[in-house]
């Protein structure tokens, strides 16, 4: 196994102290390359993944974040599934004021998929 196939294995998010715990401010992450598999064909599909929060007491540490989102490379899963396991990974790990998680698929055989789940009211409640 390669060194970055060893890191991707062994992928968990790592969290940090919040710097300004007191103030309202959001960070957005974007993930341009995100792949994982149909579980239906086993065939590729792309996505950028955007993630917007607005941190509590913990924030997320960025390579740790990139190593989980790429563990899904080879991982059979739907788009609602992808993003639906994200966001409650993120928000289970981090207790932020917001959260939100979009992934935003490539089309495959003239379809677009874009889930959107989030913290805010009136749309998708956390699990």
């Amino acid at each position: 196994m390669l060194y970055g196939e060893k890191n991707i294995s062994e992928a968990a998010i790592e969290l940090w102290e919040n710097p300004h715990p007191g103030r309202d401010y959001e960070i957005k992450i974007d993930m341009s390359e995100f792949t994982c598999l149909c579980p239906r064909s086993g065939y590729p599909d792309f996505a950028v993944i955007k993630i917007t929060y607005v941190p509590d007491k913990l924030i997320i540490e960025l390579k740790s974040l990139k190593l989980y989102l790429n563990s899904f490379r080879d991982r059979h899963i739907s788009h609602e599934d992808a993003a639906n396991v994200i966001y409650n990974e993120l928000y289970d790990k981090l207790s932020p004021r917001y959260l939100e998680v979009i992934g935003d698929f490539n089309p495959r055989g003239n379809v677009k998929t874009v889930i959107r789940v989030t913290s805010e009211s009136g749309a998708a409640a956390p699990k």
